[in-house]
């Protein structure tokens, strides 16, 4: 299936193969999970009714480290995109160089049907189902889409109650108050940003007043639209399920971003219905198109920041941006890849450009076990260094080994790390 997420990851190893320095019988065994959790949680919802949800916890690969991975809550939530995510999950942590393999974890449901009070309850029953296989040194959860620190300050506190002590390190992107780190919450959306600058770097090409359109504007494509708008680049487009606000002159991201923060949508904020305030903020008059009409727009990067799938055969060739940073999870299907790379336009990919979430989450953990805390411009520091060595090293592969397109000298890196502890870890028993 095309629209598989698991089949297109599999697809991605396949193209790197050929130019990874492998065994073919390591990279065999790199092809498939080591184990995936089905669990069933019935939940008692505060309307009195008993409603029984679906969950997973897939845990890919340990080579490296324990497993890390976040926990995402959606109606779409299906066991192969969880392992598909488990396994980007570990190329991504292998490629930008942390001690961890990939995990992934979620639970079928619709939060905006769910009060707070059922969230939490659907959080607890779910970290109960899955607690015998996590632990700070075997399986630490994250937020993803639709959960946030307060998730993992339920799952931290459920995890502990059965410890019988608190366990900070047991998931990262908590509160601050209970072992989170700063930064953390805009990691991912800041590393897209570092790494759009290093592509104009690499391209040997200005950002000031380059075009950009972000398909998102949830955490990380507003925080990518924001730090991308400091530093001088013209955010013409962003969107979210109402549809997507376009400006050529570029948008206010100030003004949208405290609309959106105040419980906002972009259809209000192209029709008028304004609900925040920026200092100093001169709203903008956007246009109101739709998200398929974002991804065609003429600009310099369009910043997938969304879902998977949805660059596909069908839609690349109206693709007219000169360059893709994914910032979303597999927003490529390997058709639509292939394309891209027969039209010369550089795709960042995902498991280098949004693995500024995971960067920062590891310096959480490494706190938590410190049991020490670091400051803000610390924590960007140390993302700003291992982002940007990763893709330093990602160019130097794809260059010295005339390698296709960067996806492939990612893989390629990620794949050769990977193996090698594997082959130095040997077989059991």
């Amino acid at each position: 299936m095309a629209d598989d997420p698991f089949e297109n990851m599999l697809a991605q190893m396949d193209r790197a193969e050929e130019y990874a320095d492998v065994d073919h019988g390591v990279f065999e065994r790199l092809k498939s999970p080591e184990r995936t959790l089905k669990v069933t949680l019935p939940v008692e919802l505060e309307s009195g009714e008993v409603e029984v949800f679906e969950g997973y916890r897939c845990q890919f690969d340990s080579s490296r480290g324990p497993f890390k991975g976040g926990v995402r809550f959606h109606p779409s939530v299906t066991q192969r995109e969880v392992e598909a995510l488990a396994g980007w999950m570990t190329w991504k942590t292998a490629l930008v160089d942390l001690p961890y393999g990939g995990a992934k974890g979620g639970v079928i449901c619709e939060p905006k049907d769910l009060t707070e009070r059922d969230l939490e309850r659907l959080t607890r029953r779910y970290t109960e189902g899955i607690r015998r296989m996590i632990g700070p040194e075997i399986d630490v959860p994250a937020p993803d889409m639709n959960t946030n620190p307060q998730t993992m300050a339920w799952m931290m506190d459920t995890y502990s109650m059965y410890e019988g002590y608190s366990v900070p390190q047991v998931v990262t992107g908590k509160p601050l108050e209970i072992g989170g780190t700063p930064g953390r919450v805009e990691a991912t959306g800041r590393g897209v940003s570092l790494v759009t600058e290093r592509l104009f770097e690499y391209l040997d090409r200005d950002l000031s007043d380059a075009s950009i359109a972000i398909q998102g504007f949830g955490n990380v494509g507003s925080n990518a639209a924001r730090l991308l708008d400091e530093a001088g680049a013209n955010v013409v487009a962003t969107s979210d399920v109402t549809g997507a606000a376009y400006d050529p002159d570029g948008l206010d991201v100030a003004a949208l971003g405290a609309h959106v923060d105040a419980g906002g949508l972009i259809e209000e904020y192209v029709a008028g219905e304004y609900r925040g305030s920026a200092s100093g903020s001169t709203w903008d008059d956007p246009d109101q198109i739709t998200n398929a009409e974002l991804l065609t727009l003429d600009v310099d990067v369009l910043i997938p920041a969304a879902v998977e799938g949805v660059i596909t055969a069908d839609n690349v060739d109206d693709l007219r941006a000169s360059a893709v940073v994914e910032a979303a999870n597999g927003p490529t299907t390997v058709a639509a890849d292939k394309a891209l790379t027969e039209r010369d336009i550089q795709v960042v990919p995902d498991i280098l450009a949004n693995a500024g979430g995971v960067i920062v989450s590891y310096l959480e953990w490494v706190q938590n076990a410190q049991e020490f805390s670091w400051p803000l411009e610390t924590v960007n520091a140390e993302l700003e260094r291992r982002i940007g060595s990763a893709f330093d090293k990602t160019v130097e592969q794809y260059d010295t080994k005339e390698l296709p397109d960067l996806r492939t000298a990612a893989y390629t890196l990620a794949l050769e790390r990977t193996a090698k502890a594997h082959e130095y870890r040997g077989l059991f028993p």
